[in-house]
């Protein structure tokens, strides 16, 4: 495996901008069918989320490059569809960020790592009887839950956690109620059940990002190339918002602090200007992650330690630049939107101290490391072998469906950029 990368190297450096590397060939933002984009590109930006995706695929091994090289545009395209996806399903958007200084201070030690203990602190169930009488039947705050908590945890774990994307977070009124009568909890006969939870509110991404790991490594156990695909392009974008320290708090785009703007400008703007000319992408092979659930809250909280910096950076630039000098227009599709001026930007790029180039650089190796990993944790299946991905006609409506609401519809959920 050592002799593969150095090889890597050997090669890329030979051949410069070889086809082997026209991942890292410039290119502007687009949707996934090629026009430019027309709306404010959101999370790391379309063009950073799909330079993620592709430069994590050139530091697989061969036993996985067999079969991510050959859809490596591919997972660059639909490295943006989980952003599109904000704009048609409702759950999408929590899945983006979590609002860590909602919870406290750092390092947030009673947040619940796992998303089930998680439910079981922040959900309370309800149950609705045939007279219509609603019936609270879970909550943390009840004196008796912390006694009770073994026996509830088994319950959300099979039904609270899989109910969760339902917009109305309904469960199963019957199993439910075979559920408490088991357990000696008299209750009458349920009409509906349903649950409220506050986590919604404030984002899941690092309890996000360890469903949809277990669920590429069920897909490389079942050799399902396709969901392969989708999975590992899903998991790349949200492994790249998490290293984004702006995903990580309620100052979400200096809302609070009279920085509006500022989210496009260091997760877009920054990369896109600079990341081809000034950034560094060799990250060295992935490592295995023995501990997803470790793995993934470090990145968020490694995030969340450089908001103050981010924040605290661009307010005293804005405050010194000229402020004629800061904003540009500059056309994007068929729209002229002001962004920040190339100098104004190279000014909050160097006095970051290349603060972007190593998180986009961390994102890489982590999204390498999370599908190695997945595949490792498989069982290392032989990629070679695996029958090739079939997009069916019904695959493409619901792309072109997904394409139409991110171009003419309205984000679900909050806006990150404004």
């Amino acid at each position: 495996m050592r002799v593969h990368y150095m090889l890597l190297i050997v090669a890329s450096v030979a051949l410069g901008l070889s086809a082997h590397w026209s991942a890292l060939k410039p290119y502007p933002a687009r949707t996934s069918n090629g026009e430019e984009c027309s709306k404010s590109c959101t999370a790391w930006g379309f063009f950073a989320h799909r330079r993620i995706n592709r430069l994590a695929v050139l530091t697989l091994p061969p036993e996985m490059m067999v079969f991510f090289k050959r859809h490596i545009d591919w997972l660059g395209d639909h490295a943006t569809d989980a952003d599109m996806r904000r704009y048609a399903v409702l759950a999408e958007g929590p899945r983006h960020y979590i609002d860590l200084d909602e919870y406290g201070k750092p390092p947030f030690a009673d947040l619940p790592r796992t998303f089930t203990e998680a439910l079981l602190r922040y959900a309370e169930i309800f149950g609705v009887t045939k007279e219509g009488d609603t019936l609270l039947l879970y909550s943390q705050k009840r004196d008796t839950a912390a006694a009770f908590a073994s026996i509830w945890r088994l319950y959300f774990a099979q039904h609270v956690t899989a109910a969760f994307s339902d917009p109305e977070h309904r469960l199963d009124a019957d199993t439910l109620k075979q559920f408490l009568d088991a357990h000696q909890w008299a209750a009458p006969v349920l009409r509906e059940a349903f649950f409220v939870e506050t986590l919604s509110a404030h984002g899941i991404l690092p309890w996000h990002l360890q469903k949809v790991q277990r669920d590429l490594t069920m897909a490389f156990r079942r050799r399902d190339a396709k969901r392969i695909l989708r999975l590992c392009a899903d998991l790349g974008h949200y492994i790249g918002d998490a290293h984004v320290p702006l995903h990580t708090t309620s100052n979400y785009n200096g809302q609070k602090t009279g920085q509006v703007g500022i989210h496009a400008f260091w997760e877009s703007r920054l990369p896109e200007l600079f990341a081809d000319e000034q950034y560094d992408y060799f990250v060295g092979k992935p490592q295995y992650i023995g501990n997803a659930t470790q793995y993934y809250w470090n990145i968020v909280l490694e995030s969340h330690n450089l908001v103050d910096s981010v924040l605290a950076v661009e307010l005293r630039l804005r405050q010194s630049y000229p402020a004629d000098q800061q904003k540009c227009p500059e056309t994007r599709g068929r729209t002229i939107v002001l962004v920040a001026c190339p100098d104004y930007a190279a000014a909050y790029q160097q006095a970051l101290g290349g603060m972007v180039e190593r998180r986009m650089r961390a994102a890489i190796q982590a999204v390498a490391s999370a599908w190695y990993s997945a595949w490792i944790d498989a069982g290392q299946p032989d990629l070679a072998r695996m029958s090739e991905p079939v997009f069916t006609e019904e695959d493409q409506r619901e792309q072109a469906h997904l394409q139409q609401q991110y171009q003419t519809g309205r984000i679900l959920g909050r806006p990150e950029e404004q």
